[in-house]
């Protein structure tokens, strides 16, 4: 006969199993995440091919004399401006310059310092992930102890290999008070050489930075304009818009021509693609001159090359074995 052990002298191994348990649910709730991740990825990759055809008309026929185009909208505290353009570059080539998670941050610190104002940017990685730590300031030479600390969250949903790439940096706050800042960068491959990108750059603001806006608009930059041209007598010449929209279409070309330029210069040995890239930037804006030209080539450049050997100065102070 046989007997079956009773339950106190083999008792059932609810430790292993429970432990079993959880390494499964968490293996299945990984898939679901990185299927989940891929099905979107998909999904916005084929609905950024749609807009692709959908603007066709106008990124072959526009007043910029390239596959570009540019919108804006001024909502009732916030303002956002969108480029969709079309890129000579492969889509493996914009990957491995920006979709890297290695050094796809330091690239955008340094398309961001192409940028004008931005007179700092470093890569900082912390237990709430990665961060641009940037410094904020004028047009002109200024000490960083003046100039406005901002830091952007970094975010990169693109999946490797799908020919396709999404990148957010998002910062809560900025200068006289606006807030709620967002850079996304969106691209997709169009065919073998070409690729077709979406800027977007919004902020928000409240009423204390919405006055500071329209005090400096009403004054110093008063006569600035965007890109988008308001109805007007044919043979008269053409009219573009001014106010929010204005500053956030200046800002949006400002940011995809640095894009442009990064992109271009990472053909190069890397001791030359500081020169190209901050030249490449400062032509590429005097084709918008009437909207974009603040300050002079030489003073531009030589600004830009102090402000980035100043970054590498602090940069060997902070770690003195680089």
């Amino acid at each position: 006969m046989c007997l079956r052990p009773s339950n106190s002298e083999n008792p059932p191994d609810n430790g292993g199993r429970s432990w079993l348990s959880t390494i499964t649910v968490t293996i299945l709730v990984l898939m679901g995440l990185v299927y989940g991740t891929a099905a979107r990825a998909t999904d916005e990759a084929d609905n950024l091919r749609q807009k692709f055809a959908v603007l066709k008309p106008q990124l072959d026929n526009n007043q910029f004399q390239s596959p570009l185009h540019l919108n804006s909208v001024e909502l009732d505290y916030s303002i956002r401006g969108d480029i969709y353009a079309v890129m000579d570059y492969p889509h493996a080539d914009i990957s491995r310059a920006l979709n890297d998670p290695e050094r796809g941050p330091a690239s955008l610190c340094q398309i961001m310092m192409l940028h004008p104002n931005t007179k700092y940017c470093r890569v900082l990685n912390g237990k709430n992930g990665t961060i641009l730590n940037t410094k904020i300031g004028k047009k002109q030479e200024q000490p960083l102890e003046e100039a406005y600390d901002m830091d952007f969250s970094y975010r990169n949903d693109g999946v490797p290999g799908n020919g396709y790439m999404r990148i957010e940096l998002k910062s809560a706050a900025g200068p006289f008070s606006t807030k709620d800042y967002l850079i996304m960068i969106r691209v997709v491959g169009v065919d073998a050489n070409r690729s077709f990108l979406h800027l977007s750059y919004s902020l928000g603001y409240g009423f204390a930075a919405r006055t500071a806006i329209k005090v400096y608009l009403a004054t110093i930059g008063r006569d600035k304009v965007g890109f988008t041209r308001l109805d007007n007598p044919p043979g008269a010449e053409p009219r573009y818009i001014r106010g929010l929209r204005g500053v956030v279409e200046r800002n949006t070309m400002r940011y995809y021509l640095a894009i442009e330029a990064f992109l271009n210069s990472t053909y190069l040995p890397p001791d030359k693609q500081l020169s190209r890239r901050l030249t490449r930037w400062f032509d590429a804006s005097e084709k918008y001159a009437r909207q974009l030209h603040e300050v002079n080539r030489q003073d531009y450049l030589q600004m830009k090359y102090d402000e980035n050997q100043r970054l590498q100065n602090l940069k060997e102070q902070a770690d003195p074995k680089r």
